[in-house]
């Protein structure tokens, strides 16, 4: 007893002296621990921007929520909106920066509005009924003070309130304001599922606010918008555009698996974030595409509705919800509990296929679902295997046996037709992996590397850890075997660390671009190149082939890296997760 009191006080003591500056904070939080299991295991949520300046606008605070409850707001109807969109959270933005900072909860702190009807609390009892969590919106942000012509924020009241003159239109000062309004919400909303904070604020990065809500909510999480926070638990990324194919959001984001993170959109992707007034269309093809293929990078879809004062929707995304749920039913089992295929968690390869197809696959135990998004120009799609022995394939819509071969590192589907017109869903059952060399009994070394990240890292059997070649080119990759043995191709998972095309001057691709491939006797004498070539800017696992080579000894030569130097963070850089040789081509499991 004595002993827990003594813990408790030393507990308490480290939080005052953290808070105090006196203790440095630790700069990031656990990678994976159990309460971040159930985004881990969601598909998607939906995103509310819902609060004063909601068409029609009000800048009383009493009338906006006297609209509300006339308008027969309802918490259940979110709740039901987001499980046809297979969504399991919602999060909840009025405390939003250009929708008149409103908090729409009750609230002892002076300041911006705040309702006198618990819509918050409200919204996080009828999600925990129905099994889903309710996170909410905190914005770091003062500058919209006075949006539209009108001061939202009451500096008067809270400096009051607080016994010292604060200016809420200042950063520090609603750095303040915003602070102890996350400590009201935590003491009052233990079954909230955590914060989804627009930036940062330096008040509370010099308060340690982080650590503070999770020593408090320890199952609370936390996740940024945009940038990728260590101390957060997901970093969100916000509305991607200009891949190709457009809905392909994962080519745009930059944050490597198992780290948690959100690709945050607008269903209807035309118009404000926000309810206006109108009703924009809502694009199917764009918008499945996009769920399904996060799905297929392990990245969750957080998609934003704009529901009206009385929080429905406009009819085109009510029309969109209903569509989606018997559309995403139909394919749930190739989506609830997968991950993304291709990547850490095993699986063919993904992307790019023959024949202009494109797509994802998700994978489950022995089970990949191959996401045919576009479908090739002909009756074939052929996919690398990565090793995979197929023993059955079939529509998963229709149960439909499908003929396929497999050969030369490819599984091949043929006679298809009949596509769908979103996502053709073919369910591939594998029996294993052929010809693999365990990478742990691999030794590799780089000829440079950053510190902690030496070449065995690519070649450990572990994504917790990568070889960085400290922005060195070229850069060799000395494997050795143990022994000379049969090689016929080399796997590569570089680190998906960055946005794999240039979408930007100073946001490009750090993905191997040429490459050449030696092999020796004795780790000396490497003679001429046996293969070389370009790698593509593309995610997920790459391949380079050779000619079954006999050796003990191979060296992988990257000459050059896609990142130009207008990147500076990403010029020359290069980074790879694991690496395995393959003996020989997979072949079907009959």
């Amino acid at each position: 007893m004595a002993d827990r009191f003594l813990r408790r006080v030393l507990v308490a003591c480290a939080a005052m002296l953290t808070a105090s500056g006196l203790i440095a904070a630790p700069a990031s939080a656990d990678l994976q621990k159990p309460s971040q299991q159930w985004l881990r295991d969601s598909q998607a949520g939906l995103f509310l921007h819902w609060g004063m300046r909601t068409a029609p606008g009000y800048t009383s605070c009493g009338a906006w929520e006297k609209a509300i409850t006339d308008g027969g707001w309802s918490p259940g109807y979110w709740v039901t909106e987001a499980e046809k969109l297979h969504a399991s959270y919602l999060v909840l933005a009025s405390f939003h920066s250009r929708l008149g900072y409103s908090r729409a909860w009750p609230s002892k702190i002076p300041g911006s509005c705040s309702t006198k009807r618990d819509f918050l609390g409200e919204l996080i009892a009828a999600a925990k009924a129905r099994g889903l969590k309710v996170i909410l919106y905190m914005t770091n942000d003062a500058q919209w003070h006075d949006e539209g012509g009108h001061e939202w924020l009451d500096s008067v009241g809270y400096s009051k309130y607080k016994g010292k003159e604060v200016d809420l239109d200042s950063q520090d000062g609603f750095g303040q304001f915003s602070y102890d309004n996350f400590f009201e919400v935590m003491k009052n909303y233990p079954d909230l599922g955590g914060f989804w904070i627009d930036n940062d604020n330096t008040y509370w990065e010099s308060h340690d606010l982080y650590r503070q809500i999770y020593q408090q909510r320890p199952d609370y999480l936390l996740s940024n918008n945009n940038e990728d926070t260590p101390i957060m638990d997901t970093i969100s990324n916000e509305q991607k555009t200009g891949m190709t194919p457009s809905y392909d959001y994962p080519q745009a984001t930059y944050t490597a698996m198992p780290r948690l993170t959100e690709a945050c959109f607008k269903l209807p992707d035309t118009g404000s974030w926000w309810y206006g007034g109108s009703n924009p269309p809502v694009n199917k093809m764009l918008n499945l595409g996009r769920l399904i293929t996060n799905a297929g990078s392990s990245i969750k879809s957080l998609m934003a509705e704009t529901a009206m004062v009385n929080g429905k929707f406009p009819s085109n995304q009510e029309a969109f919800n209903n569509f989606a749920k018997t559309y995403l039913d139909a394919i749930g089992e190739s989506l609830g509990g997968t991950e993304g295929a291709g990547y850490m968690y095993g699986g063919m390869q993904p992307g790019f296929w023959n024949d202009g197809a494109h797509g994802v696959i998700t994978i489950k135990g022995d089970t990949q679902y191959v996401h045919v998004l576009t479908k090739p120009s002909g009756s074939t799609l052929k996919i690398r295997d990565n090793g995979y022995r197929v023993r059955r394939v079939t529509n998963l819509r229709t149960g439909t046996a499908i003929a396929f071969s497999q050969g030369g590192g490819s599984l091949t589907l043929t006679g298809l037709s009949g596509w769908d017109s979103y996502d053709t869903v073919f369910k591939v059952e594998t029996a294993g992996r052929a010809g693999i060399y365990d990478p742990k009994t691999v030794t590799l070394k780089a000829s440079a590397s950053a510190s902690g990240h030496s070449g065995q890292s690519a070649s450990d059997g572990d994504y917790l850890t990568w070889f960085d070649n400290n922005k060195t080119l070229p850069v060799n990759l000395d494997y050795d075997l143990g022994t000379a043995k049969k090689v016929q191709y080399l796997g590569i998972n570089q680190r998906e660390d960055s946005v794999s095309y240039a979408r930007s001057d100073t946001e490009q691709s750090a993905r191997i671009k040429a490459y050449k491939v030696f092999v020796s006797g004795d780790g000396k004498d490497w003679g001429s190149a046996v293969k070389s070539g370009t790698l593509p800017s593309h995610r997920g696992v790459q391949f380079v082939d050779l000619s079954a080579v006999n050796t003990r000894y191979v060296r992988l030569q990257v000459t050059s890296t896609y990142a130009a130097s207008s990147d500076s963070s990403r010029y020359k850089r290069l980074r790879i997760d694991e690496t395995w040789f393959g003996s020989d081509y997979a072949t079907a499991a009959g």
